[in-house]
């Protein structure tokens, strides 16, 4: 996120529609399938991206402008898979509805009726709509309302879909007037460090560590595993259909959880003074990743970066900004004394063998990209004469979080229990 941007929000609605006008709407979310396919499978032959558009609208049965949309998110796959390799390359054989795309008042209108509901009316086909009102959160409704009526708010891009067989409408409206604050003005650094089971957080000011904590998110490895044996055994069976279904699950699962983990993330930073999230660029790291088939698969297909960017979404409609460092030596480096040796660290366990500081490996890793953090604010980096207590919670399935649990205090050594004990 750049300094002073305008602040986006995504408003989700339920779609009351009237008459029999849902098959169409269905209909089209099936030709919008049609269209994303044919934009991955020109893009993977090697056609020129910007003559994708001309070509694939000409066979399109959909409003020009939903068409550009729905093309230029398919080639938004095909470059975040050639820069982060988030989930795989896209597939241009899924079966299935996909999300009608379109701009206001191009391919979708919005309104106030005299009842106060907001009326919508979509271009499903050319020269075939679909109406009705929204119906959704006292919370989503009043920002859209709000949006309809004063000019601080836009109303931008939206996307129509079938969420568990429901019809629904995302909407994204932008406010003009409120932006990100500038990153120099930060009182607070937040260092996160993201890995294939959790994220480690830690909140560092000029007077040193203010906190730090781990949320643990296991059942994404554990999930993913899963729908990879599946997508194994029905691929070897030649079910090629029930592979594309298995593998949307999986998505929509994996983004679903990273979704509440990035709200927690933010709502956990906003407790310190003017803070600024700081992410590792782990672009380089990927490209570099080769410790054999199996741990490249698991490593390449993390989705490190769309946590990232769901993080820092979030963060900028809070008004917090956001900071890249470079993520050499994060993991190695001594948060205590500085010394870096790949060895220091064994699964969640960290020991320096110069000081001997002990602490939980990616809380440690967290540290160091605060500090790098920090360097990058021209701030002085403040004495790391002791950290706290590292506190992990968990997420559940249902989205909610543990009560914080003591596990891997900052230590110098182990306590006779076996616990890490504080250090001084």
């Amino acid at each position: 996120m750049t300094d002073a941007q305008a602040l986006v929000k995504t408003l989700d609605f339920q779609l009351d529609i009237q008459s029999d006008n849902e098959s169409l709407l269905y209909d089209a979310t099936l030709e919008a399938r049609s269209v994303y396919n044919e934009t991955i499978r020109l893009a993977k032959e090697g056609v020129d991206w910007d003559d994708i558009p001309d070509r694939v609208a000409d066979d399109a049965n959909l409003v020009k402008n939903t068409t550009q949309r729905v093309v230029a998110k398919a080639l938004g796959a095909m470059k975040n898979y050639y820069e982060y390799d988030d989930f795989g390359q896209p597939s241009h054989t899924k079966d299935g509805a996909y999300p009608l795309r379109a701009n206001y008042e191009e391919g979708y209108n919005l309104s106030l009726t005299d009842d106060g509901d907001v009326a919508f009316r979509i271009s499903a086909k050319p020269y075939k709509h679909v109406t009705g009102v929204l119906k959704g959160s006292d919370a989503h409704l009043d920002i859209l309302q709000t949006a309809l009526e004063i000019d601080e708010w836009k109303i931008g891009t939206a996307e129509a879909l079938f969420h568990n067989d429901n019809a629904e409408l995302h909407v994204n409206v932008t406010n003009t007037e409120q932006t990100v604050r500038d990153k120099q003005d930060s009182l607070t650094v937040v260092g996160m460090d993201v890995n294939e089971d959790n994220v480690a957080l830690t909140a560092l000011s000029e007077g040193g560590v203010e906190d730090t904590l781990v949320i643990d998110f296991p059942e994404i490895k554990f999930e993913r595993h899963h729908y990879f044996t599946m997508r194994k055994r029905v691929q070897n069976a030649g079910k090629d259909s029930i592979h594309n279904t298995l593998e949307g699950r999986e998505e929509r699962f994996v983004r679903d959880r990273l979704h509440k983990v990035s709200r927690h993330i933010v709502a956990w930073s906003q407790q310190f003074e003017k803070p600024c999230i700081v992410f590792e660029d782990l672009k380089e790291m990927r490209d570099s990743i080769d410790y054999g088939t199996r741990m490249n698969r698991r490593l390449h297909h993390l989705p490190f970066r769309t946590l990232q960017f769901y993080t820092s979404y979030k963060a900028s409609f809070e008004g917090i900004p956001t900071a890249w460092i470079n993520p050499e030596y994060t993991s190695q480096r001594c948060p205590m004394c500085g010394h870096t040796e790949r060895a220091n660290r064994n699964k969640k366990r960290f020991k320096c063998r110069d000081c001997g500081h002990q602490d939980h490996s990616d809380r440690g890793a967290s540290v160091n990209i605060a500090v790098k953090g920090v360097k990058k604010l021209d701030w002085n980096v403040p004495a790391l004469n002791s950290l706290p207590t590292v506190r992990k919670v968990r997420r559940q399935a249902s989205g909610a979080v543990d009560a914080p649990t003591v596990t891997h205090p900052t230590v110098r050594g182990y306590q006779a229990d076996g616990r890490m004990g504080v250090s001084d």
